[in-house]
């Protein structure tokens, strides 16, 4: 019967292996000699243990300014969350007092000085803080140091400052208006008569009156409501003046006026006289045209039924009389006789050295006073370089320094 490989004979050692593996006897004495003996443990009390000392491959000098470096930035650190966080609009920049406030509350605060801002829901908040950017989505909800420290405790903003070159960021909290009405409202409109006001189907109308006023009409369901505008703000403003398209009448020019006016007030008697300037189109030059005239000591009438100037080639663009040695102002008869628009002038007390002047524009007889510099030339000839070396300028704001004339101040 053959037997199961769990139950054969293991194999038998050869004689001479045996020999080979069976050490010889030793005596008791010689195996406890050859044993090594433990070394004595030393008594080691608590305060011998040393204390743990740094590689020996770190240098105490360097470990000495990494510490202060680590120092420094902590105090850096403390010193800029310690700083007010600061409004910035435009080219205005406050540091902010009361940080506890809300979003909201800054922009309330701030309308006054900026009417743009005066409408919350057009009003968005950014905080730039660094490279660090938020945009606030909750204003009336959230206050602006729980941003400030919210972006200080982050790991962005902090990793972001270690390589800054600026250590010390302002905090910016910065408000934009995003939304902007233009034009006028879909429910208003604006018309040249009432009629036209009324048949319209808007509900809040404007429009002229014969009296010059401007009304506004409303309709509502108890009927028409007609009443002055005194504030409209619908319209755009509107400056009253004039903006010259010609040249400067030459001071050359207005001297030869002036000394026409002198002659007509030889003897005892002081004539008025009327002078016209006028623009040559074709030569690009202002000329001087006395019309046919019958004078007085206070009225000049003239005629102007021989004038053969072509309107193609000429513009009338000023008229001036003279008052003699009366005063520089315009008359009721002025007034009734100056209707056409353009640009009149009267001078007075002609036997000054320099006598008075007032100019005026009249547009379609609604007259306004201007500036005569806006169509004559002033004094302005040129004068020798050297005149201006010799002159310095001493200024009462400021330390008193001797300042050449010909520095910039």
């Amino acid at each position: 019967m053959e037997q199961s490989p769990a139950r054969q004979a293991a194999p038998q050692p050869a004689p001479e292996q045996i020999a080979q593996a069976v050490p010889e006897p030793q005596t008791q004495a010689a195996q406890t000699a050859q044993k090594p003996l433990p070394a004595p443990v030393p008594e080691v009390k608590a305060s011998a243990v040393p204390v743990p000392q740094p590689g020996l491959d770190v240098d105490p000098l360097t470990a000495a300014i990494a510490e202060q470096e680590v120092k420094a930035e902590q105090k850096a650190a403390k010193s800029l969350f310690e700083k007010a966080p600061v409004f910035a609009y435009g080219s205005a920049k406050e540091e902010i007092t009361d940080p506890g406030m809300t979003f909201e509350e800054l922009r309330i605060a701030k309308s006054d000085d900026f009417p743009e801002l005066g409408e919350g829901k057009k009003v968005s908040w950014t905080v730039e803080y660094g490279k660090t950017v938020k945009t606030i989505t909750d204003p009336k909800g959230t206050t602006i140091t729980s941003v400030k420290t919210e972006i200080e405790q982050s790991k962005h903003f902090l990793d972001a400052l270690k390589k800054a070159k600026d250590k010390n960021p302002d905090c910016l909290v910065k408000p934009r208006v995003t939304a902007q009405s233009k034009g006028i409202a879909t429910y208003k409109g604006v018309f040249t008569s009432l009629e036209e006001a009324q048949e319209s189907g808007k509900a809040i109308c404007l429009f002229p009156g014969s009296d010059g006023k401007v009304y506004e009409l409303r309709k509502t369901g108890l009927g028409e409501f007609i009443a002055p505008k005194n504030n409209v703000t619908d319209f755009a403003a509107v400056r009253a003046g004039f903006t010259p398209a010609l040249p400067l009448v030459p001071m050359e020019l207005l001297a030869q006026i002036v000394s026409f006016f002198r002659c007509c007030m030889t003897g005892s008697e002081k004539f008025e006289a009327l002078a016209h300037i006028l623009w040559d189109k074709q030569e690009q030059e202002f000329v001087v045209r006395i019309p046919t005239q019958s004078v007085t000591r206070a009225h000049i009438d003239a005629d102007l039924s021989g004038e053969d100037l072509s309107g193609e080639r000429y513009l009338h663009y000023i008229d001036i009389h003279s008052h003699n040695t009366m005063e520089a102002r315009f008359s009721s008869i002025d007034d009734e006789d100056e209707q056409a628009t353009r640009i009149y002038i009267v001078m007075g007390r002609l036997e000054k050295f320099f006598p008075d002047m007032t100019v005026r524009m009249s547009c379609g007889g609604a007259y306004l006073e201007l500036d005569p510099g806006c169509v004559l030339e002033s004094f302005g000839a040129v004068f020798p370089q050297e005149w201006r070396t010799k002159v310095k300028l001493i200024r009462r704001d400021s330390p008193p320094v001797l300042q050449p004339l010909n520095e910039p101040p």
